[in-house]
């Protein structure tokens, strides 16, 4: 029987046909995927994660659903409107699903908030610990070692750039932070890591978060116009804290609790070393710290000192709580003797203990020179009473 030769073609070009339908299938289905697993970034205002690696990315106005992590790395910004919500959505339960946003080194943050319009960074449950805040990570000095690893990103932080830029952050509003990973891994509402005297950090409020407000790891960056409000009884922690060296200014800080957390300050200098360089050396002015003073003062200091650190404060309002400084360890302690660790222009507002000091073999020594007072010391501005410069862009004072 004769064959007919085009059958074959015809069978080809079928063939053909649906290999192509097939490719062009596999491709839509690529394309309606707007999270690819590699490090390219797609800004999706209710799917808002990822690693920004190059360029700026601008977030204009609205809310903007924080779904995962958000890493800036080296050359890259994220630039962030007044106005602008950002929202932490629930953690599924995967430790490794925990909402926050990270700033490498190298990488730039603009939070550019007015008094008007303040961006906020919040949370779809408003309760403390309900996502991871902001990390900031720079080059700038350290005393853990040249450089470390961040223990809430694990980014690398620390170097030898006193005045290393990480951007700018203004009227910012910090809510519900503080998500804890176990007993000795949680995230503050700001956390800086070794970041450098060239970032700007002002106007910033932590409401709410679990752990710190407020803390410094390292570095040099000066921050002024800090709030923290905290009156959840979830929120346990302190309100500053500082530790590993950390060597700028701290200008107008206001903190109040009305729960049974910890301390208005926790400062440290190194834990494993108390001698280590360089020294935790702030200098803290105009700062008022409430607190409730309802326990026995066993860690209710309105600023404790230890394992090495320095500072210098002055203009200081500290009402309501069980001790005003508690001063311990040799280390803290000598500087406190050489006139270095001091306190000037305090008032005392209902402070059961004034100044306390103990050495590093547990012994109780007289630090009482740590103070001057001065009733007319108006701290961050009105005393005990919030300030004028923290009206119309915080909550909950």
């Amino acid at each position: 029987m004769k064959r007919n030769s085009t059958i074959p073609m015809i069978r080809l070009f079928c063939l053909g046909m649906l290999s192509m339908c097939l490719a062009f299938t596999s491709c839509s289905d690529d394309d309606d995927n707007p999270r690819p697993d590699d490090d390219r970034f797609e800004l999706v205002r209710d799917d808002f994660r990822g690693k920004i690696t190059e360029g700026e990315i601008i977030l204009e106005s609205g809310t903007y659903q924080l779904t995962g992590t958000v890493e800036v790395r080296e050359g890259a910004t994220l630039t962030i409107k007044p106005g602008v919500r950002i929202e932490a959505t629930n953690v599924s339960g995967d430790r490794q699903d925990v909402r926050y946003i990270a700033v490498a080194q190298g990488g730039k943050i603009n939070v550019e908030g007015t008094k008007e319009n303040p961006v906020v960074m919040t949370a779809t449950t408003k309760t403390p610990g309900a996502w991871g805040g902001l990390v900031i990570c720079g080059r700038a000095p350290i005393n853990k070692g040249l450089t470390a690893s961040a223990e809430v990103s694990e980014l690398t932080y620390g170097g030898t750039d006193v005045n290393d830029n990480s951007g700018t952050v203004r009227y910012l509003r910090i809510e519900y932070s503080g998500y804890s990973y176990d007993g000795t891994k949680e995230f503050n509402g700001l956390s800086m890591f070794g970041v450098g005297k060239g970032t700007t950090i002002e106007y910033v409020q932590s409401y709410e978060g679990s752990d710190d407000a407020f803390e410094w790891f390292g570095g040099t960056v000066d921050s002024r116009y800090l709030v923290a409000v905290n009156t959840h009884e979830e929120v346990a922690d302190d309100i500053f804290d500082w530790t590993e060296g950390w060597n700028g200014t701290g200008e107008y800080w206001y903190g109040i609790r009305t729960n049974s957390g910890n301390r208005g300050i926790e400062a440290d200098n190194n834990s494993s070393n108390h001698n280590a360089d360089p020294i935790s050396n702030p200098t803290i002015k105009n700062l008022t710290l409430v607190g409730n003073n309802d326990s026995d003062g066993s860690e209710n200091q309105a600023i404790k000192m230890r394992v090495g650190t320095n500072g210098n404060f002055d203009n200081v309002v500290l009402s309501n709580w069980g001790v005003g400084f508690d001063i311990q360890h040799d280390e803290s302690l000598a500087f406190v003797e050489a006139g270095e660790l001091k306190a000037t222009n305090v008032k005392f507002v209902n402070v059961g203990t004034k100044a306390k000091g103990t050495s590093t073999a547990d012994a109780d020594v007289d630090i009482t020179k740590v103070f001057t007072e001065n009733d007319a010391a108006t701290g961050a501005g009105n005393g005990v009473d919030a300030p004028e410069w923290a009206q119309g862009w915080t909550v909950g004072l």
